[in-house]
């Protein structure tokens, strides 16, 4: 398996690294893996937070600028999703 040394950030997936995060911290948790596997499920935890990380900032830098190109925008109210009734 080869490595990229640049992700292209249009083929990331925050969702599925979340969900790999949790589900790293989960097994950590647990317990019940040896130290090498607790080492190695931290430092792969620690590259998908950076990667989250990366990721939000960019999507920030994307509504920045078009609120910027788009001048003033009105905040919106929304209900919260347990004042929702159908």
């Amino acid at each position: 398996m080869a490595k990229t040394s640049k992700k292209d950030p249009k083929n990331f997936d925050f969702e599925a690294a979340l969900a790999e995060l949790e589900s790293l911290v989960s097994g950590m948790e647990e317990g019940d893996l040896t130290l090498e596997e607790s080492l190695a499920a931290f430092e792969k935890g620690i590259k998908l937070t950076r990667e989250c990380q990366q990721a939000l900032k960019a999507a920030e830098q994307k509504v920045q600028i078009l609120v910027s190109e788009n001048g003033n925008t009105e905040p919106l109210e929304f209900a919260a999703d347990d004042e929702e009734s159908d």
